[in-house]
């Protein structure tokens, strides 16, 4: 089955040349939390790294989202993930965009989106999404395909940093993105 999303790819930022982001798209919530894991046994500054993904509620049960202190706190079908990954990293937020719904960040692309919304930075049509990984510097036409992958429920790690560092993440990365990779073989 082919994709119309890179299950891993290499972007350099737009903002500051010497720093570039790896993408990865993750098939469930637990390849996200366990490459979020293994990238901080690696020593990687998880300052510098997001998860973005949506939250299905498509079941009969409460789910909610509130403050807690300075925290986003979690409670539904995924609330122990996004409540763990929200304690990992820095930023949490939660956003609701036509026509994908119910979208959970954690980590720094939460500025990215509230960037790209009060700069009111949309650009060529994107969504909010959209211009959020406009703004960490991925090229318009590869932001579809990312949307696509959240849209089908799949979770999208990024982490930024050096050429070192995103080569070492990529690597790490590559571990969790396997079976999507086979898949579109």
């Amino acid at each position: 089955m082919n994709k119309i999303y890179p299950v891993i790819e290499v972007y350099k930022t737009r903002e500051q040349p010497e720093e570039y982001s790896v993408v990865a798209v993750l098939d469930t919530h637990l390849a996200a939390e366990e490459a979020v894991s293994r990238l901080q046994k690696n020593g990687f500054d998880l300052s510098k790294c997001s998860i973005v993904g949506k939250e299905n509620t498509s079941e009969e049960r409460v789910c909610a989202y509130y403050t807690s202190g300075a925290k986003i706190a979690s409670w539904g079908k995924m609330g122990a993930f996004w409540g763990g990954i929200w304690g990992l990293l820095q930023g949490a937020g939660f956003f609701l965009i036509p026509g994908i719904g119910p979208v959970l960040v954690g980590g720094s692309f939460v500025a990215a989106m509230i960037g790209a919304l009060e700069g009111a930075v949309v650009v060529g049509g994107l969504s909010a999404l959209g211009a959020g990984f406009y703004n960490m510097g991925i090229p318009a036409d590869s932001i579809a395909g990312y949307e696509v992958a959240v849209r089908g429920d799949r979770f999208i790690v990024i982490v930024n940093g050096n050429a070192t560092e995103v080569a070492s993440a990529k690597n790490i990365l590559k571990l969790f993105a396997k079976n999507d990779e086979q898949e579109s073989a």
